[in-house]
């Protein structure tokens, strides 16, 4: 793909010092690095159907000179390649680090059945050969010993109750009584099964079968008499055919069979002449960017608002967590049985929001109750309304998406309602903030291009008010212990002590400050330490500053994160991923 020969990497890759790219890079007259270099510039960034998509298909043509080179019947490994690319992505984290590690545990094999057609050259064995035939087949190991014990399959002795012992194979010395007799008919079975291969091997041949091999230092010149090669030798010859000389390899031996016919000629086509057109230049361009739909306009997003605001105080912010807990309450509370309302929002606010304090509970309770069993509420929270409604129209060109807190359809009106949990109530109309407005007004213009003819009101709900400080102190006490780094720093120095002889179970994060991926996965690990607290310590190894403990662990990739527990290794994680998928891997090893 890159277009070096075998003859240009052996001149500049010999002699060297360290690794192959470093050596490259010092050189002045190494070839163009920049396709390597773009290649490396992408790893990081880019999942990996992405990076091996732009490498195929990109400014590398990399599928065109696969398929020069090895043929169309590459098309489809390429292809499945591409597929085991997608499904792991699907599947684990989409980096390139875990993917590659991914096919070095044998776990992205790519298997494919040959059609046995094309004017192409295969390397097959005998099992693979199976159903397949072709015009010329050459054995070209066909000097092998059977009996040498080089490749045998395992040795196996048969109990009396049927089941099967594996065992090294015997040497001549140790075969005696019952061994024997068991080494004897393993040896039988294995030489049937050499001569009933090479009936499979000979049989593929349509019109030529070639016969040769090369004979190593143990033949010691001869070849060994229950090769395949040997047979052959001797059939032939009982059937009266010689050897002669051959100017290509020195003697050789032909039979044609005891009658030849004459070939019969095939009729030759005419050939046509190749068009003289050359190929249109669009052909090698990439395709050109698709036009882009407009961007949606998203009325709950944040928005320039021109209304001054104070800034945000102790006061402010535990309203706002306060506003947070009633929306979720108008949203889930509708929906239950009035009789069952409280004690739901008492178990909802105790457990999910962790809201300790019961009197906070109360007048957050009472608070969303009163408004939404509000007689002039009551449609609104009705079975028939709808919460958390997402719409999506054209207006005028623009795209606009967003979720509504409250649908209500009727046949001759849609009313809308937005919950503002986080401000004060306006005095007066007059007070709204106009982004608050503008939000309104988007989704009526979206409403009535839904809707159309249909009376469209839009209404904002402001329940906010003030609680005394420190009532709602969940959030902070969280906030409070993530501002203390629960990791540690280890090094090289320090790894035998911090690790090895640590009492508690030991994660090792191996990162460097250049790899994207270990920053991602940063702040996942400092949560982790802080939830499973004693369980775990979690220490962070920078192979940059600290090279021999990753190089002595075999840490080929970052980051890569390992469990030592007693000092030795239980387990270990190549690549980023989310949290959950780290906090759910650490817990089942540990």
């Amino acid at each position: 793909i890159i277009g070096w020969t075998q003859e240009m990497l052996l001149a500049h890759a010999v002699p060297r010092r360290g690794s192959l790219w470093r050596h490259l890079r010092g050189k002045n007259d190494a070839p163009d690095l920049a396709l390597l270099t773009d290649m490396l510039a992408q790893a990081d960034f880019v999942t990996p159907y992405q990076f091996l998509e732009r490498l195929l298909s990109g400014p590398a043509q990399g599928r065109r000179k696969l398929l020069t080179r090895l043929g169309e019947e590459a098309r489809d490994v390429i292809d499945e390649l591409l597929q085991a690319a997608l499904g792991f992505e699907q599947q684990e984290y989409p980096a390139l680090q875990p993917f590659i590690d991914w096919f070095d545990r044998d776990q992205g094999d790519i298997k494919r059945e040959s059609d046995g057609q094309g004017d192409t050259v295969r390397l097959l064995t005998v099992h693979g050969a199976k159903g397949l035939q072709a015009p010329v087949v050459i054995l070209a190991d066909a000097t092998s010993d059977p009996h040498s014990n080089r490749g045998k399959p395992r040795f196996e002795w048969e109990m009396e109750d049927g089941r099967k012992l594996p065992l090294a194979p015997p040497r001549k010395p140790e075969r005696d009584g019952v061994l024997a007799q068991v080494a004897s008919a393993q040896d039988a079975r294995n030489l049937q099964e050499h001569w009933r291969l090479m009936y499979v091997a000979m049989t593929r041949a349509e019109e030529k079968l070639v016969l040769t091999g090369c004979l190593g230092t143990r033949a010691k010149g001869a070849v060994p008499t229950d090769s395949w090669f040997a047979a052959v030798d001797r059939a032939i010859q009982g059937l009266g055919g010689a050897w002669g000389q051959d100017a290509l390899w020195s003697a050789s031996m032909r039979w044609a069979g005891a009658r030849t016919f004459a070939p019969k000629m095939g009729e030759r086509a005419e050939a046509k002449p190749l068009s003289p057109n050359p190929l249109p230049p669009w052909l090698h361009l990439p395709a050109p960017a698709e036009s882009r739909p407009p961007r949606p306009l998203t009325p709950t997003a944040p928005a320039e608002d021109e209304t001054s605001q104070p800034p945000p105080g102790e006061a402010m912010r535990d309203a706002a967590e306060r506003g947070k807990c009633l929306h979720a309450l108008f949203e889930r509370l509708p929906d239950v049985a009035p009789s069952q309302r409280r004690s739901a929002a008492e178990r909802w606010l105790a457990r999910s929001a962790g809201i300790e304090d019961a009197s906070v509970r109360a007048v957050l309770i009472d608070h969303a109750l009163a408004i939404i069993e509000a007689p002039g509420h009551a449609d609104i929270f009705a079975p028939d309304a709808l919460a958390e409604a997402p719409i999506a129209a054209v207006v005028g060109g623009d795209v606009i998406a967003g979720t509504i807190d409250r649908l209500l359809v009727r046949e001759d009106a849609v009313r809308i309602v937005d919950f503002k949990t986080g401000r004060g109530v306006p005095a007066s109309p007059q007070g709204i903030p106009p982004a608050h407005l503008r939000q309104m007004a988007a989704y009526v213009a979206a409403l009535e291009v839904i809707f159309p003819g249909r009376r469209i009101e839009a209404a904002l709900l402001y329940t906010s008010g003030v609680l005394r400080p420190g009532t709602l102190d969940r959030a902070r006490r969280i906030f409070t212990r993530r501002q203390a780094m629960a990791t540690k720093a280890i090094s090289d120095s320090s790894f035998q002590a911090d690790v090895i002889d640590s009492a508690t179970p030991v994660l090792v994060d191996f990162w460097a400050e250049w790899c994207g991926p270990c920053k991602m996965i940063g702040p996942a690990l400092e949560e982790i330490a802080d939830e499973l607290g004693d369980r775990v310590v979690i220490a962070k190894h920078n192979i940059d500053d600290n090279p021999d403990a990753g190089a002595k662990y075999g840490v080929r990739g970052i980051p890569t994160m390992i469990l030592f527990k007693g000092g030795q290794e239980i387990d270990r994680k190549v690549g980023a991923a989310p949290k959950s998928q780290l906090k759910a891997w650490l817990e089942s090893a540990l």
